[in-house]
């Protein structure tokens, strides 16, 4: 009689290339659907941009998080347009951010172990993402003297998009766990025991 030996799922690099171009094709979906039904400012104000990068993060780590992030605006602007010449830079610099910063926290610093983690995450990714976008805005106003660009406009950007806030922390969440309860994540989230 043989015995059955379970093991882990591998990490496959192959599935998580195949979801971070599902979730990259969504950064060109999402704002494009929110723009057609809800006109020019509905962007600014649901921030469609960042759901997928917010769960590109989480789902497949920081890696894939930081480069889901920095890829979608670049990909936008050259397929669509969007967002305008000047704001691109610091969208990617913002988007880069809260894709790496929610996988850091959600995978690397073990938030996946409780459920009420990827809530902890999500809201330490967006506070690092604004601080991020705060910074290169106070820079760039510093350093090419851009009178526009100053803290002002970071908190005019996270007024506007208070309502996008609270539908991530509404739609993300639920969107992990059933993801994490379905095994979707096996081998995605790795312990560190299994990286000695």
């Amino acid at each position: 009689m043989t015995e059955m030996v379970h093991t882990k799922p591998r990490f496959s690099i192959t599935r998580r290339i195949t979801y971070g171009a599902v979730l990259l094709a969504l950064t060109l979906a999402l704002p494009q659907l929110f723009h057609f039904v809800g006109g020019g400012q509905a962007g600014a104000v649901f921030l469609p941009m960042h759901i997928p990068v917010l769960l590109g993060g989480l789902v497949l780590g920081p890696v894939f998080g930081l480069g889901i992030g920095a890829f979608a605006p670049i990909l936008s602007y050259a397929v669509t347009g969007m967002p305008m010449a000047a704001r691109l830079p610091f969208m990617i610099i913002e988007l880069a951010a809260y894709g790496f910063a929610s996988g850091l926290f959600y995978q690397i610093f073990g938030l996946h172990k409780k459920w009420i983690g990827v809530y902890a995450a999500l809201i330490g990714a967006m506070l690092i993402g604004r601080l991020v976008y705060a910074l290169s805005i106070i820079l760039a106003g510093s350093f090419f003297g851009f009178v526009n660009m100053r803290l002002q406009a970071v908190i005019a950007a996270t007024i506007t998009g208070l309502i996008g806030i609270v539908v991530q922390l509404i739609i993300i969440p639920p969107i992990v766990l059933a993801l994490k309860k379905g095994g979707q994540l096996d081998g995605f989230i790795r312990n560190r025991e299994q990286l000695k």
